[in-house]
């Protein structure tokens, strides 16, 4: 769904200008050649950015007519796009370390006042994987982190954000927690991860892979077999405990439908309350939505057990009912006394 209303108008204005009025080709003087005008949506709001941009006016120099940036204008915003690299890295983080999904993130994103379609956020995501990408481009930079602690424990997993999309396959060292690849895939076969892994055994050099964790999944275990031979090679901890709660999984899943059934008819009764204003049927309302959000917040399992979850948040809804009751019932013995 498409943005169907204009952005207000930017809140704070900034004027950004080049460091240097030299060229870095030449050494000559740059004049300003003009100023350029774009908004920046950010998380503290929107940013009105008036640019300079200079130009080198010498034939002879490289750079001719090509125009130079303030160089603090990459700080805030990729070129030609109108989020800020804070809202970027935000829904990196919302997507890899939370799991959230493209219409959390966008409702998410509302919250905090940015004027953003869930298209928005996909492409967001996509700008998100690139340059994490390009940061991890550079293998100078792993092999002076992984040679101070002088072996690596690979961690190897895919994130899927939408079914149907590319698979982000991300490996990181255990060790250090620096992620050490990071690519989408089509599809997961045992090539195309063996090749993952080639990738990372060539731009760690000489730092040894001790040992390797990852999931069941059988390409990921003969991927690993045949890059990594006589590499220890181990089902991470989360799945281990996954299948050793499934069965108390499978009954908190029954016991979270059962309690469904019970207070799934909380419509009627706010039919009954529309148009009206009066404080009780505010409080029903509130009610109302109160068991809607305790039915749709689903827990994590195996930690986090949605249906002792649901269970709790109704006993605390029915305490409060209670209560409410009890303090009725108390107004009128006092209005009748």
């Amino acid at each position: 769904m498409a943005r169907t209303a204009c952005r207000p108008g930017a809140a704070e204005q900034r004027v950004l200008e080049p460091a240097i009025a030299e060229c870095p080709a030449c050494g000559r003087r740059m004049p300003v050649e003009y100023y350029a005008r774009r908004t920046v949506a950010t998380l503290g709001g929107l940013v009105g950015l008036r640019v300079q941009v200079r130009r080198c006016h010498h034939r002879t120099c490289p750079r001719y007519h090509q125009p130079y940036r303030p160089e603090a204008e990459g700080r805030l915003a990729l070129p030609e796009h109108e989020f800020g690299l804070d809202v970027i890295a935000l829904v990196g983080a919302l997507r890899y370390q939370q799991h959230r999904s493209v219409p959390e993130i966008h409702q998410d994103l509302r919250s905090r006042g940015l004027a953003v379609c869930q298209r928005t956020v996909t492409n967001l995501l996509d700008r998100y994987d690139e340059l994490v990408a390009l940061s991890l481009a550079d293998d100078r930079r792993l092999r002076r982190l992984t040679a101070k602690q002088g072996r690596v424990v690979l961690a190897l997993d895919g994130l899927q954000p939408d079914v149907g999309h590319e698979v982000l396959w991300v490996l990181r060292d255990c060790l250090s927690g620096e992620v050490l690849l990071a690519r989408s895939l089509l599809s997961a076969t045992e090539a195309d991860l063996a090749k993952l892994i080639g990738s990372v055994k060539s731009a760690l050099g000489g730092v040894p892979i001790a040992a390797a964790v990852s999931d069941g999944q059988h390409s990921v275990r003969n991927a690993v077999a045949a890059a990594l031979p006589g590499v220890p090679h181990q089902l991470c901890h989360f799945h281990y405990l996954r299948e050793a709660a499934r069965p108390l999984y499978d009954m908190d899943r029954h016991a979270k439908k059962e309690l469904k059934k019970r207070v799934r008819g909380v419509r009627p009764i706010e039919r009954k309350v529309e148009g009206r204003d009066d404080p009780q049927s505010r409080a029903v309302r509130g009610y109302c939505a109160a068991v809607r959000s305790a039915i749709s917040d689903d827990g994590r399992p195996p930690l986090d057990a949605s249906g002792l979850k649901l269970h709790g948040r109704l006993r605390a809804i029915h305490a409060s009912l209670a209560r409410a009751a009890g303090k009725k019932g108390d107004c009128r013995r006092n209005s009748a006394g």
